[in-house]
């Protein structure tokens, strides 16, 4: 995994993975206060059910929970679950759009972590529902490979 040792993740949605089909991902910006970045360096941000979607012609992220930083004043509060702006750039921007349109397609934030300069970014997956069954096997593909491993370390 080069990438967690590239990256300091804040938060991450583990569940996407089972309950999604990930297709393409894409990395975008996040405008945040500062209150907000406060609370998703002390990693207290939750972002398993939330989304990404269009609203006035740009991309949002909707549904995120940033916990009120504690330290500050109530005046400098922030709104917990209020749709934040993802800066992402105008052809990609138009791709992610065209493929919300397609049947049965989502955004779905993976995580959200802090780049090499500091800044606050959201890797969004472009993904498509699992049934029930489709999470049966990737369970069931989950539980064989942990046991070939197994045995292969007992055989030496």
């Amino acid at each position: 995994m080069a990438r967690a040792d590239e990256h300091k993740y804040a938060a991450q949605n583990r569940r996407a993975r089972f309950d999604f089909f990930i297709t393409e991902t894409v990395e975008a910006g996040i405008m945040l206060t500062g209150t907000e970045v406060k609370s998703l360096r002390a990693g207290r941000v939750s972002i398993a059910e939330s989304y990404a979607g269009e609203r006035d012609g740009e991309l949002y992220l909707i549904n995120a929970h940033f916990p009120e930083y504690q330290l500050a004043g109530r005046f400098f509060q922030h709104e917990p679950k209020r749709a934040r702006k993802l800066l992402v750039r105008r052809r990609e921007m138009d791709k992610l759009f065209a493929s919300i349109r397609r049947d049965g397609v989502t955004l779905i934030p993976l995580s959200i972590y802090f780049n090499d300069r500091g800044y606050a970014k959201v890797e969004i997956g472009v993904a498509k529902g699992k049934k029930k069954g489709d999470k049966r096997e990737a369970e069931k593909e989950r539980d064989w490979q942990r046991d070939k491993a197994r045995l292969m370390r007992a055989k030496g």
